[in-house]
């Protein structure tokens, strides 16, 4: 009877899914919260544990942590409540075994049971596996014929892909679970193919460098690092690796690599992200009700005075008028596409583009407002940026978005005195491009600077709609790059945001 421990802070639950895990044939330990269920842990030695993630005192996550340190072979299932995206997300990077959502039904809990239990049979095989595995480069002979035999028992019934290379790269092993996982037979590729034909471009090289490196499980050794292969048809999949160089009195033999197949992990992550932004976009139609009531204000005060000029003859009235109407329109266009862009999956159009032209772009669209407003709006553009695969017209929008901020930041500065200046930056990166967008505004606390990515978090009140930023992470996120923030109260703000400059795993649409 295996022994699991069940980790909730609510008695109902502990005692429903207890007797659902007991009626399954565990033996179930319970704890009401972190401190207790680690002193379980330590007493018992569950080889499954069940834990939530938000309880007083020791949550979830760090007692997920505190067992993986302890006992790494330990299958930890996390329990979420709606909304815990990103802590579930962050609970498998640290090795969580699956997680389920509340209220925790019957079905999805057997298939999180089910998962760690297969994890733990393949663990335990493959731990045997690994121990043994240098006695399948040395001369056959029929003492050992036996274990050889076993040994390949192990590695076809993994469910995980087991490709095993000589010195030179030659693949050597590939398993039923590889086969699954790349479409290839073995009869295709043992001894006929590179271990570095089973990666995209570039990729090869990349894990061969880690592996060499001590960043994921100290030099010569690979522990859980995830990247992709390429199967069979050119499609990419995603992949947990974990490996090791083969050694033999001191002399490299080969390299040994485990393939875990992410794809549902991926699916599922991907799932709960859309999910996550479909309930954001309801969030905002309440969320934003305030601001676009001020839009419709702004639009019937400007319709008011452009019918009485036309009425009473007063022309001079017009523009004014117009004017309104014509802003709120604007404002209108821009909400309507955010929470678009915001709400809708979508894969960048890649096209070949200067960075440099799209910052120009931007500048001449906001110098005008930047004069208007007395801010010195300045340039300072890298001439060695080449050319790049980006999508233009996303980017274009997040600059425009980082812009604009830096102005509402110039202008709500409460210090009238200063000189404002914003400065539009771009400079060359190694396999990319750095764009730098700096103000001497009002700046930022830490506080704020926690809040910014938040849904709908602004510092504009009933001005804003804190869409932009979030639109703007989005478009960052889908070219595989990154946006950070630097600020200091009352000196300014710098955004920096990184691209890679060729489309992530070749992939993606390129016009």
């Amino acid at each position: 009877m295996s022994k699991l421990l069940l980790i909730d802070d609510e008695e109902p639950i502990r005692k429903i899914m207890g007797l659902y895990l007991r009626s399954k044939g565990y033996e179930v330990f319970t704890a009401a919260d972190g401190q207790s269920g680690m002193e379980l842990f330590q007493r018992e030695s569950p080889s499954i544990v069940l834990t939530d993630i938000k309880m007083p005192g020791m949550d979830g996550v760090e007692v997920l942590k505190r067992i993986k340190q302890t006992s790494p072979e330990t299958e930890v299932i996390v329990i979420t409540g709606h909304g815990d995206m990103d802590v579930a997300i962050q609970s498998l990077q640290l090795d969580a075994s699956d997680f389920i959502a509340k209220p925790v039904g019957n079905e999805a809990l057997s298939v999180a049971l089910k998962r760690a239990e297969e994890r733990l049979d393949t663990r335990k095989k493959l731990k045997e596996y690994t121990n043994n595995l240098k006695l399948m480069v040395k001369e056959a002979t029929e003492g050992l014929r036996k274990a050889y035999d076993f040994q390949e028992n192990l590695i076809q019934s993994s469910i995980d892909g087991i490709i095993a290379a000589d010195k030179d790269g030659t693949i050597a092993v590939f398993n039923r679970g590889a086969e699954d996982l790349l479409s290839y037979t073995a009869d295709e590729v043992v001894g006929k193919m590179h271990m570095d034909s089973t990666y995209p471009p570039g990729v090869g090289e990349t894990i061969n460098k880690t592996l060499n490196a001590e960043a994921h499980g100290g030099k010569n050794r690979l522990v859980n690092y995830e990247n992709v292969l390429i199967s069979k048809s050119g499609k990419e999949i995603p992949v947990r690796i974990s490996g090791t160089v083969l050694f033999e009195n001191g002399a490299t033999t080969g390299v040994v690599f485990f393939f875990q197949d992410l794809r549902e992990i991926k699916h599922l992550q991907k799932e709960l992200i859309e999910n996550e932004r479909l309930s954001a976009t309801g969030q905002a139609v309440a969320g934003t009700a305030h601001y676009i009531k001020n839009i419709l204000n702004g639009l019937q005060g400007g319709v008011y005075i452009v019918n009485t000029s036309l009425k009473k003859g007063k022309h001079d009235l017009l523009p004014k008028g117009w004017n309104m109407v014509e802003r709120n329109v604007a404002k209108i266009s821009e909400l309507v596409t955010n929470m678009l862009l915001y709400s809708k999956p979508r894969e960048p159009e890649y096209m070949r583009c200067s960075p440099n032209d799209i910052a120009q772009e931007v500048y001449d669209l906001m110098e005008q407002r930047a004069s208007q407003s007395k801010i010195k709006l300045v340039k300072d553009f890298d001439p060695s940026v080449n050319e790049c695969f980006l999508d233009a017209n996303g980017i274009h929008r997040s600059l425009l978005n980082v812009v604009s901020n830096a102005m509402d930041s110039c202008i709500l500065d409460p210090e009238e005195d200063k000189t404002w200046s914003i400065v539009i930056r771009t400079r060359r990166e190694e396999n990319g491009v750095r764009f730098e967008i700096e103000d001497n505004g009002a700046g930022m606390t830490n506080e704020v600077k926690e809040k910014l990515f938040e849904r709908f978090f602004t510092t504009k009140g009933s001005k804003g709609t804190g869409l932009g930023l979030l639109v703007t992470r989005k478009i960052i996120d889908e070219h595989g790059g990154s946006i950070s923030c630097e600020s200091i109260p009352g000196k300014g703000t710098t955004f920096t945001i990184y691209l890679p400059d060729t489309p992530p795993g070749g992939k993606h649409k390129i016009r």
